[in-house]
């Protein structure tokens, strides 16, 4: 066990109240491996430090990698870091009904907020007041995409997590009501903190034009930037590429992001597409080169049939990229008038609505200054001061979620 004490955040000399002390669980946070919920945790957390707010004292139980992949965060707040790598998951929720049960306690937490999707088992952890985010609702809604010991896990742990929880957090509104409506949480116990979005900085000319010889990009973008799982449907989105790259020779595909369980079957339609050599499978890219590709997108489209949020909307928006999203679950709430949404899986629509943006500058001029100004309602300090406010809810309430 390492402790490593923040030199970020400070007390006032003087406070009417004790500072209430609030532990966010991470351990279910392993670095580079889960993806969105990892920048949206850590992005929160950053604001909440610049927003230091003199009531709330955090303290953070991470596993070993975090520190390295984090720095700015253990600077900013008190970390306690386990040997653990995470990524046997068996010995990490072992840890969190054990060690961090321990640990909190030792530290006299008044609040742990589980921000990791459940709240782990067992008798020892269930005596600190626990709050509890829960990204989205996926393994309940679209079972078929998890494997079966996933499946069976989050579908008992998800509803029994939700019931502990004095107050349940998510990323959007369409996320919250899937909570009440699905879990039978009450509404007034569960809270919307949004994802934030930094402005990007200009991308040098020169930059772009290394990127996109780099990358062996055409004059005209489509980009999407996300992992291979299921649900994210690159599927639609390569075959309605083939419907309009054939006669768009300058078109090309870019499809970042990891590698997922559907990775074999997007190479095959690739193959099967009849233009592979348009489309671009680049993996990872790094923070520089995303930026790069987003500036340099003629459309940025995300057709996922299944967003708790939908950061890559938002980040496409912020950089003034021309947007095409589906029209399913959160994405409508979070793009509002900043983009087009089409219908998910539907080929042709896709098809249609690609056709619709690359080929008309108007179109492009009109979804990039409609992109920007959506935006610009989702900053990190508008995710910060919520997130604050749902620890002071969290511990204004009693375990039946009244006040």
């Amino acid at each position: 066990m390492t402790v490593k004490p923040a030199t970020g955040q400070s007390a006032p000399a003087e406070m009417a109240h004790p500072a209430v002390r609030v532990g966010v669980n991470l351990l279910w946070l392993v670095p580079g491996v889960v993806g969105g919920s990892e920048e949206y945790t850590t992005r929160s957390l950053r604001a909440l430090a610049e927003l230091a707010p003199p009531d709330l004292r955090l303290t953070l139980f991470a596993l070993a990698p975090f520190a390295e992949a984090h720095p700015d965060l253990v600077s900013a707040f008190p970390t306690v870091t386990t040997r653990l790598d995470g990524h046997r998951k068996a010995e990490r929720v072992v840890a969190e009904a054990t060690w961090l049960a321990r640990e909190a306690s030792r530290r006299h937490m008044d609040l742990l907020h589980h921000a990791g999707g459940v709240i782990p088992p067992g008798p020892a952890i269930g005596r600190v007041p626990a709050m509890l985010t829960i990204h989205d609702l996926q393994p309940l809604l679209m079972p078929e995409n998890f494997s079966s010991v996933k499946r069976r896990w989050l579908t008992t742990m998800l509803p029994r997590s939700a019931r502990r929880a004095r107050l349940v957090l998510t990323p959007s509104d369409p996320a919250s009501a899937s909570v009440v409506d699905h879990l039978g949480v009450p509404a007034e116990r569960v809270l919307t903190v949004p994802h934030g979005v930094e402005p990007p900085r200009p991308v040098p000319e020169a930059v772009l034009a290394e990127v996109r010889n780099r990358y062996r990009l055409g004059e005209r973008v489509v980009m999407y930037p996300a992992i291979t799982y299921p649900h994210k449907d690159h599927l639609t989105l390569v075959r309605a590429f083939a419907r309009v790259a054939h006669d768009r020779p300058d078109l090309t595909l870019v499809l970042t992001g990891g590698a997922g369980p559907i990775e074999a079957e997007l190479a095959g339609a690739i193959r099967a597409s009849g233009v592979g050599d348009q489309v671009r499978r680049t993996g990872r890219v790094p923070w520089a080169d995303l930026d790069a590709l987003y500036a340099l997108a003629t459309a940025v489209t995300v057709p996922s049939r299944f967003e708790g949020f939908g950061a890559p909307a938002l980040e496409a928006m912020a950089a003034g990229a021309p947007l095409v999203a589906a029209d399913a679950t959160a994405l409508p709430w979070v793009v509002g008038d900043g983009g087009l949404l089409v219908k998910p899986g539907d080929v042709e629509a896709w098809a249609a609505a690609i056709v619709g943006v690359v080929d008309h500058r108007e179109e492009q001029t009109r979804l990039a200054a409609a992109g920007r100004a959506r935006a610009g309602a989702f900053t990190w300090e508008r995710s910060a001061r919520a997130l604050a406010s749902g620890y002071r809810q969290g511990m204004s309430m009693g375990e039946d979620g009244s006040p």
